[in-house]
């Protein structure tokens, strides 16, 4: 049985960049079967004697690279194929591997993910995946990223990270790229798309970085400065401001987006019931007066927009790309004015929609609430999320607790 294995320029298509396909070749028996490598030259880099690419190619080393591993993989299978005494065709050889073989470099593998994220709705990590491929390719100065992941090792990993460093960007900015090249990769390792002997993230650990970051809790005295302030004389943007923050606050430090998505269905028998948008883990609490006289504020709205505050509207913000957009707008616009209003308010701390969330826990806290119970009012998986929340203890309160010791 003869059985031979090429990769062609397949001149008879012509694709709409004015590129040929490369397809592999497996000729057995006089009969030929063709699949595409998912990857295209220009017909005046290709040697058509040799069958590769000549050596001015642009990505040369990349195409020389797929070749050699579609070749490798088709030709291990025949050979298994011959010693185990089964029967094949050419045919079969493609059905069985069309599962095994897929030849993607950096660059589509990204694209391919950010654009299923997006389809499935899932916005905001389709963003974060956006800005760690769009990162990448500032790091590589501009260009494609068309390489393969096997490319992407521990020597790249270091004069990344040095780049960053060079950039001015904190070990925070740093560890929160690096951890999502690293899923990146996982996700690439699972598609098969590169070994998983390759991953560079066994060797290169990301603890290394100090993520420690400066708590975001104000003090009880400056919240109530926040919430006891009278807006009715300002602006609508102002009031909003006013009202969110104060709501996200005494609501268990609600987040902005989970504020956002409430509708009256949230509401049963004087309780805010809902389904955290980031963790999907469901949250009860009591509402109290001020949290209800501030709902009760934007009754018109909500009989117009179902929604309870005046961020998302049904008629205008639909699909998830829609209400992802809308959501970062507002938010935007009410962390502005949160500084502004902080500022004459005497609050020198940072003020945004977010502190909110972290005072309740670290104002809970320091009345000596169980952590386990903020932790559940938070909407947290784990206790451990709930002590990155938290501050360590004052200075005052570790003298009080050292009188103790005779």
């Amino acid at each position: 049985m003869s059985v031979t294995i090429s990769v062609i320029c397949f001149k008879s298509k012509t694709l709409a960049n004015g590129e040929h396909p490369l397809m592999l070749r497996i000729t057995q028996d006089r009969k030929r079967v063709m699949k595409s490598l998912g990857i295209s030259v220009n017909p005046k880099h290709w040697d058509f004697i040799k069958g590769e690419p000549k050596p001015k190619c642009p990505n040369r080393e990349l195409i020389q690279s797929i070749i050699l591993k579609v070749k490798s993989e088709y030709q291990t299978k025949i050979i298994e194929k011959i010693s185990k005494e089964e029967e094949f065709t050419a045919t079969s050889l493609l059905s069985e591997n069309k599962s095994n073989i897929k030849a993607q470099t950096v660059e589509e593998f990204y694209l391919s993910l950010i654009e299923d994220l997006k389809q499935k709705g899932r916005i905001g990590n389709s963003y974060a995946y956006l800005n760690s491929y769009n990162t990448l390719r500032n790091f590589n100065k501009g260009e494609k990223l068309n390489y393969t992941f096997s490319h992407i090792d521990v020597p790249f990993c270091k004069k990344f990270e040095d780049w960053m460093r060079r950039k001015g960007n904190k070990d925070t900015t740093l560890s929160y790229q690096f951890r999502t090249l690293r899923a990146t990769y996982n996700k690439a390792i699972e598609a098969k798309i590169v070994a998983r002997e390759k991953n560079p993230f066994i060797e290169y650990k990301l603890s290394h970085f100090n993520t420690k970051t400066i708590k975001r809790a104000l003090s009880k005295n400056d919240i109530l400065k926040i919430i006891n302030a009278d807006c009715t004389n300002q602006g609508k943007l102002r009031q909003l401001t006013h009202d969110l923050f104060s709501f996200s606050y005494l609501c268990g430090g609600i987040s902005f987006v989970d504020i956002a998505n409430l509708t009256r269905q949230n509401i049963v028998e004087d309780r805010l019931i809902y389904q955290r948008q980031k963790t999907h883990g469901n949250i009860n609490l009591l509402l109290s007066k001020e949290a209800s006289t501030i709902i009760a504020k934007y009754s018109t709205y909500q009989q117009e927009a179902e929604y309870l505050f005046p961020i998302l509207h049904c008629k205008r913000h639909i699909t998830p790309m829609q209400k992802s957009n809308r959501v970062h707008k507002i938010c935007h616009q009410v962390n502005t004015e949160l500084r502004a209003f902080a500022q004459e308010l005497g609050i020198t701390a940072e003020v945004t929609t977010y502190v909110a969330r972290h005072s309740f826990a670290t104002i809970l806290k320091k009345s000596g609430v169980n952590i386990g119970i903020i932790s559940q009012a938070l909407g947290h998986q784990d206790i451990k999320t709930t002590q990155i929340y938290l501050s360590k203890f004052d200075n005052e309160q570790v003298d009080d607790a050292m009188k103790n010791l005779l």
